[in-house]
């Protein structure tokens, strides 16, 4: 287990977190290997075979303490939280908007627009610094290809356009993604996106890495007051997440890809710290080693401090999200024209 900012992270397999009083312990083996007052925690983040007791769910209800429920893979299961204490009249705007094709287009543009300029910008910081690398080509030929895409995504769009552009982007830009490794290549090559089960070591490490993208947007929604569930971009489906994965959207490449490559090319993982679940045609996971080495860089990476490109105000990297939430939030109030989105300078 870990504990980071307000955050705790348990990962070690068979742990069970209990109540005691005012304070969630972690008992491993029936031995209590950790005791946090409640009142420290913002959120509880649980990985693979981690129980829990009905009272210590209720205590986190009880003090706003959501707990999230990850596989070992890092993909989002559950998530235990208490009464949402969200304003009514904009969650009524949310959803007028997100029935309102017009409306949902045009907030969408703007979150696509935003994943795909940061996603560019990966590129064309990999060509800044190595210019002369053997996949220089490829990442110039992806970087102008992203380009066109950001001058369609100016025109006002349909949503089935929007998600249709969003989508080739995606395609350029992971058909790069593999000369954006520099090191260790025999252990971590990368042949496109796999997910559910992610089918090679770079695909692992990015799965689990938007897991906790997601878990940190779906908490930024309802600290805004907003409904997690109910997106533009992603539209309904029972048990998604879909406003927190429009808002993850802007910050893939920025945060997720970025930090993966960063912990892959600084040899700060190890091919060695990957397995296969199981059989023929399973996954790939983590050891309970890379893990924690993940969360700790992760947690690190949130602390770092940037210039917010529209309030123009220093700001921690973990705040990111949910100021965008909250920007969000204006332009559904009608404080703002339009959406902000966030794009890396």
């Amino acid at each position: 287990m870990t504990h980071h900012l307000n955050t705790l992270f348990v990962t070690t397999p068979g742990a069970y977190l209990a109540r005691q009083g005012e304070a969630l312990l972690v008992r491993v083996e029936k031995q209590t290997k950790l005791r946090v007052p409640i009142h420290t925690l913002g959120g509880v983040v649980c990985f693979g075979r981690v129980g829990l007791s009905p009272s210590l769910m209720g205590l986190c209800g009880e003090r706003g303490v959501a707990v999230s429920m990850l596989s070992e893979h890092g993909r989002f299961l559950a998530r235990v939280s208490g009464f949402t204490p969200g304003n009514v009249l904009l969650r009524r705007e949310q959803y007028r908007r997100a029935d309102d094709p017009a409306a949902s287009a045009k907030i969408s543009r703007a979150i696509v627009s935003a994943k795909i300029a940061n996603s560019r910008s990966v590129l064309l910081r990999a060509l800044r610094d190595y210019p002369d690398c053997a996949g220089a080509a490829a990442l110039r030929a992806a970087a102008d290809r992203l380009a066109l895409g950001l001058q369609d995504l100016l025109a006002d769009q349909t949503l089935d356009r929007v998600r249709g552009l969003e989508g080739e982007a995606g395609s350029v830009y992971f058909s790069a993604f593999d000369h954006l490794i520099t090191a260790q290549k025999e252990g971590f090559v990368f042949r496109g996106r796999s997910r559910r089960p992610p089918l090679d070591n770079v695909n692992a490490l990015l799965s689990f890495l938007y897991a906790m993208l997601a878990h940190d947007a779906r908490s930024a929604c309802e600290a805004a007051g907003l409904d997690p569930a109910v997106g533009f971009l992603h539209r309904d489906r029972p048990g998604r997440p879909g406003l927190a994965l429009d808002l993850m959207e802007e910050f893939r490449a920025y945060l997720a890809d970025r930090l993966a490559l960063s912990l892959i090319n600084r040899k700060q993982v190890e091919p060695g710290g990957f397995r296969t679940s199981g059989g023929p045609g399973t996954g790939i996971e983590m050891d309970d080693k890379t893990r924690k080495a993940v969360l700790i860089a992760y947690q690190k990476r949130k602390q770092e401090q940037v210039i917010h490109p529209f309030l123009g105000e220093k700001v921690s990297v973990g705040l990111l999200v949910h100021l965008q939430a909250r920007l969000l939030s204006r332009c559904l109030r009608g404080d703002l024209d339009a959406y902000p989105p966030f794009v890396w300078k």
